[in-house]
């Protein structure tokens, strides 16, 4: 199995127009999402991103720091999975609840790389 990640994102906070109650509904989607990947053995983690930080960025010794806008296309959430490929990837993140409440939300799928070719370092994880 090879580990993927979904990074979520989204335009804007559009679940602040949600009333509570499909709200809760969307939270209890996500919730049965998650069980299932663990129940599957797929996930090894699932968080949501808080719409506030920044970005910093160095050039030629100068740094910046940006806030983060949520008015605009931001991350907001991710799920580290394990998938037999990138086609099963794609697929466990079609069945993603964003996908269901709101029109706004992208999933970037990747595969996470776990060791280098030229080297032979293997990048540190935590043991699931």
């Amino acid at each position: 199995m090879q580990e993927y990640m979904f990074l979520i994102r989204n335009i804007g906070d559009h679940k602040s127009t949600f009333s509570p109650e499909l709200h809760t509904e969307f939270l209890k989607k996500c919730e049965e999402y998650i069980g299932k990947l663990k129940n599957e053995g797929k996930l090894i983690s699932a968080q949501p991103i808080e719409r506030q930080g920044a970005v910093i960025r160095c050039s030629s010794g100068d740094w910046s720091e940006t806030p983060i806008d949520a008015t605009k296309e931001t991350w907001v959430g991710y799920y580290h999975i394990l998938a037999n490929n990138l086609d099963e990837a794609i697929e466990i993140a079609k069945s993603n609840p964003e996908f269901e409440y709101g029109t706004t939300a992208s999933i970037e799928v990747r595969p996470v790389k776990m060791k280098e070719v030229t080297t032979g370092y293997v990048y540190p994880t935590k043991s699931v």
